[in-house]
């Protein structure tokens, strides 16, 4: 058994009721100004003000005190949604988007999702696991400490098979919670081109049952979106999954208003991800059936969009999660403090918004509150410590990393 006593900090966290917070709950974080945090064998076993942390604590024997030095103690942020698998960068397709080219061109050009399709087939598995696992090292030293991961460069069952086998490890050669999600209609593959209906069949009939049956995937996502795949066929998909008892998630409303929140909510997915042009109706339909909002706001920024409308959202009472999209196309970054800055200052959440977007909301869209995202007795010790006084610091200093240390159950990683 292992006790140990960190004092003297600033802590802030959403505080986990049992449910993603939502309208004004999403602004409502503890704070304990002069905080300790008693952490053992890996687990919070003490949190708040150090007077009551401290007390009698004469009985218990504790084997490391740190002194946080005043900073700032925020949760390990959770990264609900990325890309992180891929063997290849493109940045000559960063030149075309710049230039004016649209994306949805650039995908029916052989570009896009498919150019990282190639070169999955390319890679061995061993070089797509060393890609992958210097992503998630660097999304560590920007502070998050779970991650899900998708496939859906493989478009073929041997290649999502093998993608899925790489995110796996990923989290076995890392200090990550990786949390590994099934993305095999990412896009239509050039062998189906115009069969779009035949390929569904192949991902449901084929690949469906044997990621289950290799129990490597916890969830199955679809990209619903024009030109890629239609609600028929994501709902066809996403309900087939969940019969043989995958959750759920829908890449929904990036660039078309196609209905893929109402589908979310229709079918009871954790959460919808992008909603940019995601409508009123389908943003009440999340609201009544606990659906949460899992916004990309780098995926706006890279391709020059308008941001997704989280004030809405949040005024609607729509609990709102962030993540970064990291992908090598239309959303590099593996920075979520970069994420919550664009959330504060282009989206107008408030620092505790984003806050509670990047730890508690972002832990239930990938369905590990139970372990994660707030700093509450009998959760993991995942925390950071930043370089500053409070949450803000994160958006006020721009362009920078503020986090100062990196603790994963009660250890430093970072």
């Amino acid at each position: 058994m292992t006790i140990k006593l960190f004092r003297n900090a600033r802590i802030y966290t959403p505080v986990d009721k049992g449910f993603p917070r939502g309208g004004a709950d999403q602004n409502q974080v503890a704070i304990y100004e002069n905080g300790a945090l008693l952490v053992e064998n890996g687990l919070i076993n003490r949190i708040g003000d150090a007077s009551y942390v401290m007390k009698g604590l004469s009985s218990k024997p504790i084997d490391q005190e740190i002194d946080c030095r005043g900073n700032c103690m925020i949760p390990g942020f959770v990264d609900p949604h990325t890309h992180l698998c891929f063997a290849r960068r493109r940045e000559e397709e960063f030149d075309m988007r710049i230039a004016g080219t649209p994306y949805l061109e650039i995908l029916n050009q052989g570009g896009g999702i498919l150019s990282s399709v190639r070169a999955v087939h390319e890679a061995s598995e061993s070089e797509l696991l060393n890609n992958t696992l210097r992503h998630a090292l660097s999304a560590l030293s920007f502070g998050t400490t779970t991650v899900e991961i998708k496939s859906g460069y493989g478009l073929d069952t041997a290649n999502e098979l093998k993608m899925l086998r790489v995110i796996e490890q990923v989290g076995r050669f890392s200090p990550l919670d990786v949390v590994p999600t099934f993305l095999g209609a990412h896009a239509v593959p050039e062998t189906f081109r115009g069969r779009a209906d035949d390929f569904v069949d192949l991902v449901i009939e084929e690949m469906l049952p044997a990621v289950v049956e290799q129990k490597i995937a916890r969830y199955c996502d679809v990209f619903c979106e024009k030109g890629v795949f239609s609600i028929d066929q994501g709902r066809k998909i996403l309900t087939a999954a969940k019969r043989l008892g995958l959750g759920i998630k829908i890449h929904a409303d990036e660039v078309h208003d196609l209905g893929g929140a109402s589908l979310a909510a229709d079918l009871g997915a954790v959460s919808a991800d992008h909603l940019l042009a995601a409508g009123a109706i389908s943003i009440e339909k999340m609201v009544k059936t606990g659906v949460v909002a899992n916004l990309l706001p780098a995926t706006a920024y890279s391709l020059r969009k308008p941001y997704a409308r989280a004030r809405e959202m949040i005024g609607a009472g729509l609990p709102v999660a962030l993540a970064t999209d990291c992908n090598p196309g239309s959303g590099y970054t593996e920075s979520m403090p970069f994420v919550f800055g664009l959330a504060v200052i282009n989206m107008m959440m408030t620092p505790f918004e984003a806050l509670t977007g990047t730890t508690l909301n972002a832990a239930y869209a990938v369905g590990m509150a139970d372990r994660v995202g707030s700093l509450d007795v009998g959760k993991q010790a995942d925390f950071l410590l930043l370089e500053g006084d409070t949450p803000a610091i994160i958006a006020y200093h721009a362009g920078v990393n503020p986090v100062d240390s990196v603790y994963k159950s009660g250890e430093r990683v970072k």
